[in-house]
């Protein structure tokens, strides 16, 4: 179901619970809402949509992967960018890393550690901020 976006900063400043399989449905909530926004978003945190819960999604072309509990574990090449953000009015100045290491679940919740660079990993930076309550 399309979701509206959450622009409530007080409720997107509170970090996110860990998500279980009780949470999966929360997934097809992810994936159709970005596709409605498709043209101007390629990722999406679930409090982005009224979930306090650690899943997020990312565009990887033409379909949405999503992750669920992710983590940074490790992280490298930092460097100055602007983002934009559905929720937020405007774009913001941040740091962000060219590599990055994520352990997160799939909707299985099976773990996985993947390396990830470029786009991808910015996206995945800025929903990560996203569950921890930061806002850029």
């Amino acid at each position: 179901m399309i979701k509206p976006i959450v622009r409530d900063v007080m409720f997107l400043q509170q970090k996110s619970e860990p998500a279980g399989i009780e949470d999966m449905s929360i997934a097809q909530d992810l994936q159709d809402t970005l596709n409605a926004h498709r043209d101007r978003c390629a990722g999406m945190a679930a409090n982005m949509i009224g979930y306090r819960k650690r899943m997020i999604i990312v565009s990887t072309g033409m379909i949405g992967m999503v992750m669920v509990n992710p983590v940074i574990l490790k992280k490298s090449g930092a460097y100055e960018t602007e983002e934009g953000c559905l929720s937020l009015v405007g774009v913001r100045k941040t740091t962000r890393y060219k590599n990055i290491t994520l352990q997160y679940q799939d909707l299985r919740m099976k773990t996985h550690v993947r390396e990830f660079s470029g786009w991808i990993a910015q996206i995945i930076q800025h929903e990560c901020d996203h569950l921890e309550g930061i806002i850029i």
